[in-house]
């Protein structure tokens, strides 16, 4: 009978003990809790919205969970509430199309307080299976430990693709088709330098894709819908410290263009309308049905100033969006660019533009100037109205600080989206709807087990952000050895 008792007292100690909110004060407010997910759209596949208060100052955070049928979902914490991650999908997925309502009480000093309730919509859009972002140190000038990993977005579960402690070097720019993992591209820079490159499952493939007809290697890759091309521009790049602001550094190009690769060919197609040495390219992105190409351009600098490295003549530094035509049938470019918007009229620089999939909208980042908007306080995202043409601020995605980078996930419903609203300085990943009227909701953080332990301890930025359809199946231990090999497969140019 004792060993029995001795193994409950046991299991009570390892499961924890729930204390009784009681004679509690009733406020009048919203409770402020970190993160911030009053009033927010989820997708009914999230993982747990886990929070604490705020202040950190409360000795208990308690949550019940109630949606219109009675049911409901109750956790209680020292740091944070953490919900059963089964019971929590159960709940959701008997929700969807509906509010669920959370009141939040909290143990001080002088005891319980319970705020008033707030709710939290759970969409019928499903989110996609997961993200694949960069974890690097917010620094500028060098980098130390970095690499690719990728997040199951239902769960907690984040598992690294590759290191760059597995080689010499540094690794970005990773892409896929629409989000699927079959059609990926991976670049390697320094010693080592290569582009991995990964079309309908084949074994993944290293390239120089440098070239004597072209400034470098190509960089910031956009696949087209039909897998057989893909998008990159090709950039001198440099940085400085902003003289303006010596807290911020300055990242621009000193020449960039712009070429289409053929994956079936290996050949780059090139233009002399997006390879012009009087305009900066940059940023391409093909259109939902492929027949066209998206991209940045500005007036470059007069070629006598540039190594100056005057910050006004960079502060005059601004990209509109444009266009051009491309037929997949050929593999050509059109005979003339569009500009899209001016926005260098309005004194204002456009960055990242992402068409949605479904050909409905395109979000892009609109700054003071240039087109490294990481580090623009003032960067915010906007979405131009394909149809319409018309662009308006998503106000419920944007804050008082950055917000740069994103991408929409494969229904175009959802965009994931890079900010540095949380502090100031690291950049973590935001998710909004975005529905068939150009609506955008509330944006909220990335969920984690326990957020503010987590975002505490990590010193990482979460550096681009692409959604994923299922799981990249990519094999770090092999890819480093490709890496390692200095063998190299060489893009050709038509």
């Amino acid at each position: 009978m004792k060993k029995i008792l001795y193994l409950i007292i046991g299991l009570m100690g390892l499961m924890g003990c729930t204390e009784t909110v009681s004679d509690a004060k009733q406020e009048t407010a919203q409770p402020q809790i970190y993160p911030d997910y009053l009033g927010v759209t989820i997708p009914v596949n999230i993982a747990p919205l886990n929070f604490g208060m705020a202040d950190e100052e409360s000795l208990l955070v308690d949550a019940v969970m109630t949606d219109s049928h009675g049911q409901s979902l109750h956790s209680q914490g020292e740091e944070s509430v953490d919900f059963d991650i089964d019971d929590w999908h159960q709940l959701l997925a008997q929700n969807v199309g509906d509010s669920l309502t959370v009141t939040v009480s909290a143990k001080y000093e002088d005891g319980w307080h319970t705020y008033r309730p707030f709710s939290i919509y759970v969409s019928p859009d499903s989110i996609d299976y997961g993200l694949c972002y960069r974890l690097i140190a917010p620094g500028y000038e060098v980098w130390s430990k970095m690499g690719i990993y990728e997040r199951d977005l239902s769960s907690f579960d984040e598992r690294a693709l590759i290191e760059n402690t597995q080689f010499e070097g540094c690794v970005n720019c990773h892409s896929f088709n629409r989000g699927n993992p079959a059609d990926m591209s991976l670049h390697i820079r320094g010693p080592h330098g290569a582009t991995l490159l990964r079309h309908n499952d084949s074994p993944l493939i290293a390239y120089n894709t440098k070239t004597d007809q072209t400034l470098g290697l190509c960089v910031y890759p956009y696949w087209h819908p039909s897998g057989r091309y893909i998008a990159y521009s090709t950039n001198t790049t440099r940085q400085l410290f902003h003289s303006a602001d010596p807290n911020r550094i300055e990242v621009f190009d000193e020449a960039s263009d712009i070429q289409v690769y053929d994956v079936e060919k290996n050949e780059l197609i090139l233009s002399p309308l997006v390879k012009q040495d009087s305009v900066y390219e940059t940023f391409p992105v093909f259109s939902a049905d492929g027949r066209s190409l998206y991209f940045c351009a500005a007036r470059a600098l007069p070629e006598a100033n540039q190594s100056e490295q005057s910050s006004v003549l960079l502060d005059s530094i601004r990209y509109n969006l444009c266009r051009i035509d491309f037929d997949p049938a050929t593999g050509t470019f059109g005979d003339h660019i569009e500009t899209i918007i001016d926005a260098a009229s309005q004194q204002k620089s456009i960055s990242f533009p992402r068409p949605s999939y479904d050909g409905r909208f395109l979000c892009y980042t609109l700054s003071d100037y240039g087109q490294f908007s990481i580090w623009h306080h003032e960067a915010d995202l906007y979405l131009l109205d394909l149809a319409t043409g018309e662009s308006h601020t998503m106000t419920g995605a944007n804050s008082d600080d950055t917000e740069s980078f994103h991408n929409w996930s494969s229904n175009s419903r959802w965009l994931v989206l890079s900010s540095r609203r949380d502090d100031g300085l690291f950049t973590r990943p935001y998710f909004c709807h975005v529905d068939d009227h150009g609506v955008v909701t509330k944006a909220f953080m990335l969920p984690q087990r326990n957020p503010r332990r987590f975002y505490r301890d990590r010193f990482l930025s979460f550096n681009v952000p692409e959604f994923i359809i299922a799981p990249t199946r990519f094999d770090g231990r092999k890819a480093s050895r490709i890496i390692n090999n200095e063998r190299r497969k060489n893009f050709g140019v038509r």
